[in-house]
């Protein structure tokens, strides 16, 4: 299988996050690889248990997110697939391509 195609809506080829910013609360501005950009709101965070999570359910501490190796990271090495990221947000519309009126 090619691994650059896209099948049944899900991303095949690499993808990774190339920056990201802390916009408010639990919310980020993202821009992926192939010039994608998008909001997140990841609020639902605070509802999820474990130990790499609770401190993410500050949202101070959850500002503190960088991009390593393009993968959204925070300080206490919690990270989140950039490519299940992607179709998340792809499939919900949240995505644009970089520089297209909002």
């Amino acid at each position: 299988m090619n691994p650059w195609s896209e099948s049944l809506g899900q991303t095949k080829m690499m993808m990774e996050v190339r920056e990201a910013k802390h916009l408010r609360d639990f919310r980020l501005w993202i821009e992926f690889s192939d010039d994608s950009v998008g909001e997140r709101d990841f609020a639902f965070l605070t509802t999820e248990c474990g130990p790499m999570i609770e401190p993410l359910k500050d949202a101070t501490y959850f500002a503190r997110v960088f991009v390593e190796n393009g993968v959204l990271t925070w300080p206490n090495g919690f990270d989140l697939d950039p490519i299940a990221l992607y179709d998340e947000m792809k499939e919900a519309g949240l995505l644009r391509r970089a520089g297209a009126a909002e």
